[in-house]
């Protein structure tokens, strides 16, 4: 089974998404036995709180069903995880920076290599945005996480 962390700074909104969206996509092509798929923060603010409530509203919208936890990710996530997708460089930077070994540093990857559709360099960050920016990072979250899952399954990653 293929294990895949998303995270981004909170895992409120755009990590705890990119997790629903990927599982819906799994769940759709019937490859649940396949992929274990997850969510954490490079911090620990939020530690045990839901989604934002605002991000759980967009994604709704979209048939997505967003049920993580917050949680702050830990040194064994490194060793269980064979991908680490983040948000954005401060994301990748504070991921690389807990590592807890050189070893792990090839599993964290940006979720922008994965863009078809979009040229943006990151997710932003829609916390202190509106809706469009909820609906916005839903938009990048799904070019994304298809073409993500479509390079795992043949496995090109």
């Amino acid at each position: 089974m293929k294990k895949i962390l998303f995270v981004c700074m909170g895992n409120i909104c755009r990590s705890a998404a990119a997790e629903a969206v990927m599982k819906k996509l799994i769940y759709n092509q019937n490859l649940n036995k396949e992929y274990f798929i997850d969510s954490a923060g490079t911090i620990n603010l939020h530690k045990g709180e839901k989604a934002d409530s605002r991000m759980i509203f967009h994604s709704s919208k979209r048939g997505y069903d967003i049920t993580s936890i917050s949680r702050q990710i830990e040194n064994k996530d490194y060793l269980e995880f064979d991908k680490i997708v983040v948000m954005d460089q401060q994301n990748y930077n504070d991921v690389i920076n807990k590592c807890p070994d050189k070893k792990f540093e090839d599993k964290i990857i940006n979720i922008s290599d994965f863009f078809t559709k979009h040229n943006d360099k990151k997710v932003p960050d829609p916390y202190y945005g509106e809706g469009k920016d909820f609906e916005y990072v839903l938009d990048l979250l799904e070019d994304a996480c298809q073409e993500l899952l479509a390079k795992l399954v043949n496995h090109d990653i």
